[in-house]
């Protein structure tokens, strides 16, 4: 992807500022209201553009406006491609694939489970500082003490 390619990368970035500025500032759609681009990755040969996207949604709604924005997005392919084509410069403009992405969603699901961590992780700091040794609190031998299996020559005579 554009990872390899340096110029692949450049065009990618641009790109997404076109895309992003045009969504922002020239598409008067309603639906594509709280939508963000978050990457674009451009296949080598500079034929593919992915346009990576995420929305904040209303609660209970994310996939009823997650599906209007796709098809808002869908419907726009043509003049977001377009303005990408005009201010690129390019001899040939990549088509455009719009893919929400995933990661955000998931970051939040892993902070969560951190979160829970933590918790744990406190819990069992409390529980530490309360707990006390079943036995000694050093159980093993050392070379340097005296040693309590002494032989006692007193009673032998």
């Amino acid at each position: 992807m554009a990872g390899t390619n340096p110029r692949a990368a450049r065009i990618a970035a641009l790109i997404q500022r076109v895309v992003a500025s045009s969504i922002e500032r020239e598409l008067r759609d309603k639906r594509l209201a709280s939508i963000t681009v978050t990457e674009v990755r451009v296949t080598n040969d500079l034929q593919i553009a992915k346009v990576y996207w995420t929305q904040l949604g209303h609660e209970g709604h994310e996939e009823g406006e997650r599906k209007r924005a796709q098809q808002a997005l869908d419907q726009a392919k043509g003049h977001l491609r377009s303005l990408v084509g005009h201010k690129a410069g390019l001899r040939l403009t990549p088509q455009l694939q719009f893919v929400f992405d995933e990661v955000p969603g998931e970051a939040h699901e892993i902070e969560d489970i951190l979160a829970v961590a933590k918790k744990r992780d406190e819990e069992l700091a409390r529980a530490r500082a309360t707990a006390q040794y079943a036995g000694d609190a050093d159980p093993y031998k050392h070379d340097d003490e005296p040693s309590d299996d002494f032989e006692d020559d007193s009673d032998e005579e």
